[in-house]
């Protein structure tokens, strides 16, 4: 027995099929040094360049604020709504079998794939006030384009796939005797779905939320076209960003940008800790 047990265990000289940890991990901060580490440092250094008076004139100018306030909100609205219909639609991917299921399986994934700008033109012309929806929406005095609607439909619309992808492959590792043992023991389907199924899915979620919330954050190309671009109304930060880079005001621009960037940074630290106490906590149970 010790003799197959030794056999089956891997030699420490044994060649791995990719290189060793410090090779590998040279290559990884390497590859994120360039694309991320390096750009964003940039930003920083380039905003310590003036001072803290300049710098706090021009981030908490009126109009600047509100571009955070328009981002944020309608980031948010966008997450939330995804993360609702985002799992109804994996849990029917993964729960039921119908005709053109590997259609809309694929469908999911368009906003990846489609340019932002396409988007934002096809979303302005079907939720204009003579588009096919949006007609509908003004009679009931809801105005979906050109409002700070038209900009959440446009985040939802690019946020969707990210909520869909990471709650799917949950439900597609999900064992049926749970649920079939909570309802053998009496529980109804709303109570198995809150005290079982949520908790096993809620990291999932949360993670999904996070991506599409940081994604609208930093959306531009698919939300210009719908939303009008008034300033004090529905102008985004990554508009107003562009808008101080075409007029040569790169410290107004790189001060917005070190501020979004602060403050996804916060939103997605936090939203991680508390998905890890979340998944310590009923992991223990």
């Amino acid at each position: 027995m010790s003799t197959l047990n030794s056999q089956l265990k891997p030699s420490r000289n044994a060649k791995s099929v990719l290189p060793g940890f410090r090779l590998s991990m040279g290559f990884t901060l390497i590859y994120l040094s360039f694309l991320v580490l390096i750009p964003l440092a940039t930003i920083v250094l380039h905003s310590l360049q003036m001072s803290w008076d300049t710098f706090w004139e021009l981030i908490l100018d009126k109009r600047v604020i509100a571009a955070y306030k328009i981002s944020f909100l309608t980031s948010l609205t966008a997450a939330l709504i995804n993360v609702v219909f985002g799992f109804i639609i994996a849990w029917v991917l993964v729960r039921y079998n119908f005709p053109g299921k590997k259609l809309v399986n694929g469908i999911i994934d368009l906003p990846f794939a489609l340019p932002t700008a396409v988007a934002g033109i096809a979303l302005t012309a079907i939720y204009a006030k003579d588009g096919w929806i949006g007609q509908w929406l003004y009679a009931i005095n809801i105005p979906s384009a050109y409002s700070v609607v038209g900009i959440t439909i446009a985040l939802t619309f690019i946020g969707l796939p990210f909520v869909v992808r990471t709650v799917q492959p949950v439900l597609e590792q999900w064992d049926h005797d749970v649920e079939e043992a909570a309802a053998i023991l009496g529980a109804y389907r709303w109570r198995t779905f809150i005290r079982i199924i949520l908790p096993q899915l809620f990291p999932a979620m949360l993670t999904g939320f996070a991506l599409a919330f940081a994604r609208g954050l930093g959306e531009y190309g698919s939300v210009i076209f719908i939303a009008g671009n008034m300033p004090f109304k529905t102008e985004i930060a990554p508009l107003l960003m562009m808008t101080k880079l075409e007029q040569y005001d790169y410290a107004g621009a790189t001060s917005i940008a070190l501020v979004m960037l602060v403050i996804a940074f916060v939103l997605l630290l936090l939203m991680n800790v508390i998905q890890w106490s979340f998944t310590r906590r009923w992991g223990s149970l």
